[in-house]
């Protein structure tokens, strides 16, 4: 079953997009992305429901820094929940968006059953973002060196011809960094997405920099499924996740050893073997 549709959280018109078959999950993100990122093989095992965040809205006025704080989009995946009428919710949230899913499922702990946390870092500060930088510049093999030179070289072309879409343009040529197959041309995946930077600045630049997952993971009830990637360096390296160890049972930690940023995409089969397991539990 396929299907569109747009919930109203307040003045925010947030839509989302249904795919697949099986176990309902929610992902927040954006509802034009993240269909994109998995295969024909997870939609025969799982519905995906791809939330926007007010990030990736066209906003109904001008905003003010209340308007997209961490506790307004946990809000709106509230009023998504109980506008689609989802109970016993497995949630995702992959990159940062995980820091919005694990916010949710503190605030909201009976509403979430299962919580499925996808390449992030334990936080987005700039210790640790200096931390993957070096991670990648240790360990990268140098043909991955260069083909990230020759794709962060088109950055400022890219800039200067759609400033307002700097999110999309950075993610696009930090490919090196993202994928297991370092030449993957991610540009398709990211057509006619729509980026508001002010949000998106302001919660990976100051509110995932203030959070650490790895303590609130610690005062998490529900289940987590922690799916990392051995090549992702945008948010590797994996050793950060290491304080999670087995005094965290609650934590189902798994490593893609043939991915970078997004296993759904670059092991699908893997993936969805792992997951499903877990979700049976």
């Amino acid at each position: 079953m396929n299907r569109n549709g747009t919930i109203m959280s307040g003045e925010f018109a947030l839509n989302y997009t249904v795919r697949g078959q099986g176990q309902p999950i929610l992902a927040v993100g954006s509802s034009v992305y993240y269909p994109r990122l998995f295969s024909e093989h997870f939609y025969t095992a799982f519905q995906l429901i791809a939330l926007d965040h007010r990030g990736f809205v066209k906003p109904p006025r001008p905003l003010q820094p209340e308007d997209y704080t961490l506790d307004r989009i946990v809000e709106d995946i509230e009023a998504a929940r109980q506008a689609l009428g989802l109970k016993d919710l497995v949630l995702m949230g992959h990159s940062g968006h995980a820091f919005m899913a694990a916010a949710y499922a503190r605030r909201y702990p009976e509403a979430v059953r299962k919580l499925v946390l996808l390449n992030t870092a334990p936080t987005n500060s700039p210790q640790r973002q200096q931390q993957s930088l070096a991670f990648f510049q240790d360990t990268a093999s140098p043909e991955r060196k260069r083909q990230f030179e020759q794709d962060i070289a088109l950055l400022e072309e890219d800039l200067a011809k759609e400033p307002e879409r700097r999110f999309v343009h950075m993610c696009i040529r930090m490919g090196a960094h993202s994928f297991h197959d370092y030449t993957f041309d991610a540009s398709p995946m990211w057509d006619g997405v729509y980026t508001n930077m002010p949000v998106i600045d302001d919660l990976w630049g100051r509110s995932f920099a203030e959070h650490n997952l790895i303590p609130l993971l610690a005062e998490l009830r529900p289940p987590v499924f922690l799916g990392l990637g051995r090549y992702d360096y945008l948010v590797g390296p994996v050793s950060l996740w290491d304080p999670v160890d087995e005094r965290y049972g609650h934590v189902h930690k798994v490593v893609f050893e043939a991915s970078g940023h997004n296993p759904m995409l670059e092991e699908p089969e893997a993936f969805v073997s792992a997951l499903s397991d877990w979700i049976r539990e």
